[in-house]
């Protein structure tokens, strides 16, 4: 099985024990590496309101960036949202409320914490992309979409079009290709 979609399903299950309703639940499949993902937009602007609590398995899952992670709880907090992270169990806890300094004291902590480690893997993924990369270019290895052959009567049938002797449509139903792949291969001419 995948890691990614073991990582959802461990997410999911994790979610359901902690008693959140499945109708509830927002799977992301973007990464985290930022905010602008569909599915946790979604949630924070047609979804949550004010005295909501958002439940999230990991940190991480708001985003790797740890600048991104303190803002977002802000604006959760600013928004009347009370946030549980799972694998913060200090987030799980009711303190009296004379004492909530002490567990927003200790949850800042945690977070720079694991926002900065967060961070951290996010950095260290993309420099082993980087060199993986640089890597493969230095054997040689193409990036992209293989390109396709030319028909074998392409030099006529652009030297027809050229001429005004034949339309590009005209030409493209010749030949047996798309538009896109006309012009992609009238433009390397």
């Amino acid at each position: 099985m995948c890691h990614i979609w073991l990582s959802f399903i461990l997410a999911y299950i994790a979610l359901i024990k902690f008693g959140v309703p499945e109708q509830n639940i927002i799977i992301d499949k973007a990464s985290g590496k930022d905010t602008e993902r569909e599915g946790y937009q979604y949630l924070k602007r047609q979804m949550l309101r004010k005295g909501d609590t958002l439940v999230i398995k990991e940190l991480d899952r708001l985003s790797r960036n740890k600048s991104d992670i303190k803002r977002e709880l802000e604006q959760l907090k600013d928004m009347g949202i009370r946030v549980k992270i799972l694998d913060i169990p200090t987030t799980l806890t009711d303190f009296p409320p004379e004492q909530a300094w002490v567990l927003e004291m200790i949850n800042a902590i945690l977070i720079e914490v694991l926002g900065a480690i967060a961070e951290n893997e996010r950095n260290k993924i993309r420099a082993r992309q980087r060199e993986g990369i640089e890597a493969a270019k230095k054997k040689n290895v193409r990036f992209g979409r293989p390109s396709k052959p030319l028909p074998d009567n392409w030099e006529q049938v652009l030297a027809d079009v050229r001429c005004g002797n034949k339309k590009p449509v005209e030409a493209m139903r010749e030949l047996g290709i798309s538009r896109s792949h006309y012009y992609r291969l009238y433009k390397s001419e």
